[in-house]
């Protein structure tokens, strides 16, 4: 019988490297945690290092900067061709020096301003000059900025657009949310509160898939059932997308990705994860709610492509999917900030060191008689391995 080769993404590679790299875990730490060999683990770190100091791999790359230099070099001579054509093209137009300008200053948003000035053949020093030269605001417009300072200033920096706009309003200036929102961007005010979450509610029906899994919670061994879900977490000055992938014997997460959009790719992403590093299991079972990211073609391809049977908890009931619930509430009354984090890089190691460093390891699980994640799969390891020794055939002597 030949052994299955495993493969591994660039994004599973990534994470991996991360933790040594990163985050300060040992080489055995980490490859314990991703079940990858440590000589594996080690080419990857020396491939993570190597892309850091700026050299582009022969392979596919682990990093986005690397990514996109390679995608770039593919794409340069297509570039400098259509390059040369537009400014034959527009050299050929009678253009003066300020219609230029003009058309870079309305183009500098969505192109950086010293490509826009190398492209157009006029020198960045004075376009600088021209954007910069000194404009006179009205008498209302000062009045109006200065309610908005002001009705800002009540609110102890509370007040969002809205609220401001009604402030404003009420002291004889009127004032839509919109226009307070533009001028409060202008001014580089913004709401200390943190905005509500709200997911999108789906347009169509669901997809048929019967609740298989009826609350049975208790399985019989590791790599039996799955559950997988979403929260979100706040990460600088937007929300951030977590999926999870925990296995149901011990609790213990097996795959995670954070990203800035709840769709199918996050949840491809941990899913992928999760197989990977549990060694591409069978006769596997994945119970999910009824979440778009879930019912999806894109994700159901990927259950399709590995054999893992799909199970859906009825729409609204959410004690279906409650193990998932549990260590959500669990993440953030333990370990997240009120407030949230300062960045997504931030977010992403903090979340990381909890599921890897803190929860699997060391923090004691009811389900689990008062032992870690990692433990209880650890005893049931050794359970099987003795078992299977026990009861292996004798051969029959002739």
């Amino acid at each position: 019988m030949t052994r299955k080769r495993r493969s591994f993404s660039p994004e599973f590679k990534l994470e991996a490297a991360q933790l040594v790299v990163d985050q300060g875990y040992t080489i055995r730490e980490a490859a314990e945690a991703m079940n990858v060999s440590k000589t594996t683990l080690e080419n990857w770190i020396r491939q993570l290092k190597s892309e850091r100091s700026g050299k582009t791999p022969a392979s596919k790359a682990l990093t986005p900067e690397q990514k996109r230099i390679q995608e770039l070099e593919k794409q340069l001579r297509k570039v400098e061709q259509e390059k040369e054509i537009f400014k034959k093209g527009y050299c050929s137009l009678d253009v003066r020096l300020a219609q230029q300008f003009q058309i870079i200053k309305r183009l500098e948003g969505s192109f950086p301003a010293k490509t826009l000035c190398d492209t157009f053949e006029v020198h960045r020093s004075s376009y600088r000059y021209w954007r910069n030269r000194p404009g006179r605001l009205s008498s209302k417009e000062l009045r109006t900025r200065h309610l908005i300072k002001t009705a800002h200033r009540l609110s102890n920096g509370s007040a969002g657009a809205r609220s401001i706009a009604k402030i404003v309003t009420t002291m004889g200036e009127d004032l839509s949310r919109y226009r307070a929102s533009r001028r409060m961007k202008l001014l580089g005010l913004v709401s200390s509160q943190l905005p509500k979450h709200h997911y999108r509610k789906a347009e169509q029906a669901h997809i048929a898939v019967p609740n298989v899994l009826g609350r049975c919670f208790d399985v019989k061994r590791p790599n039996q059932v799955w559950v997988g879900d979403i929260t979100y977490v706040w990460a600088g000055k937007r929300w951030a997308y977590l999926a999870v992938v925990m296995d149901l014997y011990a609790r213990k997460p097996v795959g995670w990705s954070l990203s800035l959009s709840p769709d199918s790719v996050l949840t491809k992403s941990a899913l992928e994860m999760a197989y990977e590093s549990r060694k591409q299991p069978n006769e596997l079972l994945f119970h999910s709610d009824q979440g778009c990211q879930y019912t999806s073609i894109q994700f159901r391809q990927v259950l399709w492509r590995y054999q893992i049977k799909q199970s859906l908890s009825r729409k609204g009931n959410c004690w279906d999917n409650s193990p998932m619930e549990r260590f959500f509430r669990s993440l953030k009354t333990e370990w997240i900030p009120e407030t949230g984090y300062r960045s997504f890089t931030e977010a992403k190691e903090q979340i990381t060191n909890y599921i890897v460093g803190y929860y699997s390891r060391y923090r004691p699980h009811s389900k689990n008689g008062g032992l870690s994640p990692n433990d209880k799969e650890i005893m049931y390891w050794k359970a099987y391995k003795t078992v299977a020794k026990n009861t292996c055939p004798l051969h029959k002597v002739s």
